[in-house]
C-alpha cells in the first residue's frame, strides 16, 4: 500500500524567469504581449535579458505559442491551467459513505502506458491501495477518461475496516495539511511581492494535491479552503499591481 506524501515540488523555491512566466500565464490571461510580460517580470525583480531568453525557450520547448505578436500557453499546458482551476475551485459533493475503486485489468502494457495511467489516477485523486487497485471517497465527480475506463474495471465499495484510517493510510492528510499550515504562515508574513509571488505558486501547486476528503475523514480545521483564501487574496493583489502597470489586470477574476 503506498502513501502519498507532500512533495518538494510544494516547497516555496526561487522562482526563475521561466516559472515566473509559466505561473502568471497559469493564473491568468489568455495571451499577453511581449512588453506585458517583461512589464511583469520588472514587478517581481527579473532582468529584462533573462526574461527575454526565457520567452525564446519557452515557444522552443513547447510551453509557448507565439503569434501576431502575442504569447499563449500551448494545449499542453492549457490543459494544465484547467488542472489549477479546478484545484482552485474543486466541486465536492455529499459523501454517501462509499469509495470508488478502479481496478486495472489489461496488463502486459508498455512502461509508458503504464505510467500514463498511473499519473492519471493520481491527478483525478485516487490512490493505490495495492498494486493495480486505486480507490478514493466517492465525493467528488470524476469522469474517468476513456484511457483508464478501457484498461480497468471500476466499482463502488465501502470499506469493511475503518475508513478513517484507510483515508489517513492512503492520502497523508495530516503531512498534507502541515505544510499548507507552513505555506500559510508564510504567506502571511512575507515582506515582498516576489516572496508572495514565489509562495503563491508554492500554493497553488499544493492544492492540485489536496486528496478533497470528506469531512468524515479530516480534521475541521482543514488547511485547504484557506489556502484557496489566501492564493485568491494574493491574484487581488497582482491584479491590482498589474493593472496600474499595464493597464489590465494580468489575471482573471472569479
Amino acid at each position: 500500500m503506498t502513501t502519498a506524501a507532500a512533495g518538494d515540488s510544494a516547497q516555496p523555491r526561487r522562482l526563475t524567469a521561466r516559472s515566473i512566466i509559466l505561473s502568471a500565464f497559469l493564473g491568468a490571461p489568455a495571451e499577453a504581449k511581449a512588453g506585458e510580460i517583461l512589464a511583469l517580470a520588472a514587478l517581481v525583480g527579473l532582468q529584462e535579458s533573462a526574461v527575454r531568453v526565457a520567452l525564446t525557450r519557452m515557444v522552443a520547448a513547447g510551453d509557448l505559442e507565439r503569434s501576431d505578436g502575442y504569447y499563449r500557453l500551448s494545449e499542453r499546458l492549457r490543459r494544465r491551467q484547467a488542472r489549477q482551476e479546478e484545484a482552485h475551485h474543486p466541486h465536492v459533493l455529499a459523501w454517501s459513505g462509499q469509495w470508488t475503486m478502479v481496478i486495472v485489468t489489461r496488463t502486459g502494457e508498455a512502461a509508458p502506458e503504464r505510467v500514463s495511467l498511473r499519473e492519471t489516477l493520481r491527478q483525478l485523486r485516487f490512490r493505490e491501495l495495492r498494486d493495480g487497485a486505486w480507490t478514493r471517497p466517492n465525493n467528488l465527480d470524476i469522469a474517468l477518461p476513456d484511457h483508464v475506463t478501457e484498461r480497468s474495471t471500476v466499482f463502488t465499495a465501502t470499506p469493511v475496516a475503518n475508513a478513517r484510517a484507510l483515508a489517513d493510510e492512503l492520502f497523508a492528510p495530516q503531512e498534507w495539511a502541515d505544510l499548507g499550515e507552513r505555506l500559510l504562515t508564510e504567506m502571511a508574513t512575507a515582506e515582498t511581492l516576489a516572496d508572495r509571488f514565489e509562495i503563491a505558486a508554492a500554493i497553488i501547486r499544493h492544492l492540485l494535491d489536496d486528496p478533497l476528503l470528506p469531512a468524515e475523514l479530516s480534521d475541521a480545521d482543514w488547511p485547504g479552503p484557506r489556502m484557496r483564501e489566501s492564493y485568491d487574496r494574493f491574484r487581488r493583489e497582482f491584479a491590482t499591481l498589474t493593472e496600474a502597470h499595464l493597464g489590465r489586470s494580468f489575471y482573471n477574476e472569479g
